[in-house]
């Protein structure tokens, strides 16, 4: 009896060893939890509180100063990349352009004039050799000239052929100097460049406008091997980047809603859609159901964003000769357990396919593992009991 009663005290105490062995075990794997993203902690060491941490991203702490340089800006990139510095460049003549030539003479017997006037209108295109055909004047070079270039060449061509002829040339058909817009626009297609300039919006507008909302429709140019793109409301209220176009170019109108992503800590890990023109961060907030009050760490709220590098070299000089011309990974931290993070919410604009993450508060990961070792915990209880009985 005593030999069974001491295997059984053996049995226990390694019953015990191994519940002990197998508690901190997951006390040291206690940082590999399941999650959805990186803790507060990893995002906020003291190497990243402002500026740049690696090669990777910049972080910054969401202030009223930095919300008013970021949640604000608007982009100029097509100012930047084709506006036009000076004067409004001369249009040329092309292959394939039609013209309308208009001939007078001072003598009602000149060979241009008829029974109704001394005036002839002679319609003509030019070919593929870049000339054009006028009767008496003969086969005049035209591409790569300017309207009054020809005219003056047309006009000498007919000295001591007409009387004392004056000659007027009107571009008709102006298929050199045009831009193509094509995409969800209402009436795509070729249009002609006006000699006083046509502006990006104004071949918008002589297409039938965008078929979408403007505040989700994407303007993109090309400009030989330039591209850029824009919101079409930005246009609208950047009108430096209402540029002038120039023959050649091509514009597309792609209908693209804007959305953002929540991850983390809130009552909705989703997918939104912005429901009006501009959404703030904190109505971003509200859109997914706000934080998670059993699991967020409200001092952690972090926006994740591909920045422009005008805004990033504004929010740290110092790292100015680091940027490029592309996006900047950007980390902006907001610490809504301060009151004064709520009016910087309220007037920080989100831009699309901008990512939410809300980090867990450090007890609710203590939580977490609190639940994960419950059995082992249990079993252990029920192991000291046993062997509490046995002693007795």
């Amino acid at each position: 009896m005593r030999f069974g009663l001491i295997k059984g005290r053996v049995v226990l105490s390694a019953m015990k060893s191994v519940s002990a062995i197998f508690v901190a075990a997951l006390l040291a794997g206690c940082a590999a939890l399941p999650g959805s993203g990186p803790s507060s902690s990893e995002l906020s060491a003291s190497d990243i509180e402002g500026g740049l941490n690696s090669q990777d991203y910049f972080n910054f702490k969401l202030t009223p100063e930095v919300a008013e340089i970021a949640g604000r800006f608007t982009p100029t990139r097509f100012a930047d990349y084709f506006g036009i510095k000076g004067t409004e460049p001369r249009q040329r003549i092309g292959v394939g352009d039609v013209l309308s030539v208009n001939i007078w003479e001072a003598d009602e017997k000149g060979i241009f004039s008829t029974s109704y006037g001394k005036k002839t209108t002679v319609q003509t295109s030019v070919d593929d050799t870049g000339r054009i055909f006028v009767p008496y004047a003969g086969r005049i070079r035209a591409a790569g000239l300017s309207v009054e270039a020809v005219r003056e060449t047309v006009e000498q061509a007919l000295v001591g052929k007409a009387v004392k002829p004056q000659v007027q040339i009107i571009v008709t058909g102006n298929q050199t100097n045009s831009a193509v817009v094509v995409g969800d626009v209402n009436k795509a297609g070729k249009y002609p460049i006006s000699v006083a300039g046509t502006r990006l919006l104004d071949l918008v507008a002589e297409a039938g406008g965008a078929r979408g909302k403007a505040y989700e429709t994407e303007v993109t140019l090309k400009r030989g091997d330039r591209k850029a793109s824009t919101l079409l409301a930005d246009l609208i209220d950047q009108p430096r980047n209402n540029v002038r176009l120039v023959k050649g170019d091509n514009i597309l109108l792609t209908t693209k809603p804007r959305s953002f992503t929540a991850f983390g800590a809130v009552k909705q890990t989703t997918l939104k859609h912005f429901p009006t023109e501009t959404v703030t961060m904190a109505e971003a907030l509200a859109l997914v159901g706000g934080l998670n009050d059993l699991s967020a760490d409200a001092s952690a709220v972090f926006l994740f964003r591909f920045e422009e590098p005008e805004v990033v070299a504004r929010l740290s000089p110092k790292d100015q000769h680091k940027l490029s011309d592309f996006p900047v990974p950007v980390i902006y931290r907001l610490n809504l357990r301060d009151a004064k993070a709520w009016f910087v919410a309220r007037y920080f604009h989100m831009r699309d396919k901008d990512m939410i993450y809300v980090a867990n508060h450090p007890t609710a990961e203590l939580g977490k593992f609190l639940r994960i070792i419950q059995p082992a915990l249990a079993a252990a209880r029920s192991s000291q009991l046993i062997a509490d009985d046995l002693d007795k």
